[in-house]
Order: C-alpha cells, then sequence, then structure tokens
C-alpha cells in the first residue's frame, strides 16, 4: 500500500507560511504526571503568544481521547500510539505555520524521543512540569488518583504505570517551588528567540 502513496508537491511552503504569520513554527511539548499542571500552564502561555499575535493550537489529552484517540485504552502499546498520532497532528500543524502546545502525560522516555524525531529536533521544546506523585495525588484535581488507589483504574501513571522523567528538558518547572506566573515568563523567555528564527 506505502507503494502507492506518493506526495503531492505543494507550491506553498512552510517557510511561506511563517513569514505570512511573522513568526516561526514549533511544538511545545509539555510532560508530567496527572495533576502537575500541564494544561494550566500551556492554558497560560497560549494566552500570552495570543496577546502577541502568535497563532497557535493546544493538544490536551483530554481533547484527543475524545475525538482522534477514542478508540485507545491505556495500555503501554496504546499509550504509544496515542502518542504518536498526537505528534503526527502536530507535525502537521507545524507545517501549518502555528506554535503547536501539546499537554500529554507521555510517560515514556522512548515516545518523547519519537516525538522529537517525527517534528524534527529543532521544531520540538520540552517542558517538564516536575511535580512530585505526593503534591498530585494531593492535588487530585480529576479524582483519578483516589480511583486508581480503590482500583477502579488500571495503568495510572505513578500509580500502577511507571514514568519516567525526562533527563534533560529543554525547561523544568517544579511547580511546588514557582508560581504559574514564573513558570510562564520562564516559557516564554526561552521561547521569544526561536518565535523569531526561521528554520529553513
Amino acid at each position: 500500500m506505502q507503494d502507492n502513496v506518493i506526495p503531492h508537491s505543494y507550491k506553498v511552503s512552510i517557510n511561506d507560511r511563517r513569514r505570512l504569520n511573522n513568526h516561526n513554527s514549533f511544538l511545545l511539548w509539555f510532560t508530567g504526571l496527572s495533576g502537575s499542571g500541564k494544561s494550566t500552564i500551556a492554558n497560560v502561555v497560549e494566552q500570552e503568544l495570543y496577546k502577541k499575535g502568535v497563532k497557535t493550537y493546544t493538544l490536551d489529552g483530554d481533547n484527543v481521547r475524545k475525538g482522534l484517540n477514542k478508540d485507545l485504552t491505556f495500555s503501554p502499546e496504546d499509550r504509544t500510539e496515542n502518542i504518536r498520532r498526537i505528534a503526527e497532528s502536530a507535525n502537521l500543524m507545524v507545517d501549518a505555520g502555528l506554535v503547536v502546545l501539546a499537554a500529554f502525560v507521555s510517560p515514556y522516555k522512548k515516545d518523547r524521543e519519537e516525538i522529537k524525531n517525527i517534528v524534527k529536533d529543532v521544531n520540538f521544546v520540552e517542558v517538564y512540569i516536575n511535580t512530585s506523585i505526593e503534591e498530585c495525588e494531593r492535588r487530585d484535581v480529576k479524582g483519578l488518583y483516589k480511583k486508581a488507589r480503590a482500583g477502579e483504574i488500571k495503568n495510572m501513571t505513578g500509580i500502577s504505570a511507571p514514568y519516567e522523567a525526562p533527563e534533560n528538558p529543554d525547561i523544568e518547572i517544579k511547580t511546588e517551588l514557582e508560581s504559574v506566573e514564573s513558570a510562564v515568563k520562564k516559557i516564554i523567555d526561552f521561547i521569544t528567540p526561536k518565535l523569531e528564527k526561521e528554520n529553513e
């Protein structure tokens, strides 16, 4: 089947779209335990980028699993496929000239490496939202940890499934020591030069 897939050569390129938008495009990938603050921080970062006129889109675990990936479970194999599909979707959005923010637990290092391969290293910014399991469980905003402790949820990252923390993230946010405002400032400061640079 793949032998019959022949990409069409379109005349409007990624760099044309970047020039039209007046900013670079790339993927900001937020990883961390459930309840760590990924979506909260990504949401505020997107608001700040919007104020600056940057064209963005946020992909989040819940909105993707209700549509694109509603056929997937939380088994290790399906988690890998979940992340692969998200990375491919993000790659299309980066090609469209957008700054994509993705907030996913993404517990496995190999899967995060694959994201980097799909979107290309130069278009990938890894943001590790480093929050202890104890703090995430204390917050338990969705009640998932309580259900996991009661045996109602299997393969819960941090409880019955592993989380492999990034060793060299581009940005690390320790939410127990930093406010959302300081975290957002750190991220915006890091990506501002990247917004202005075209990756030819």
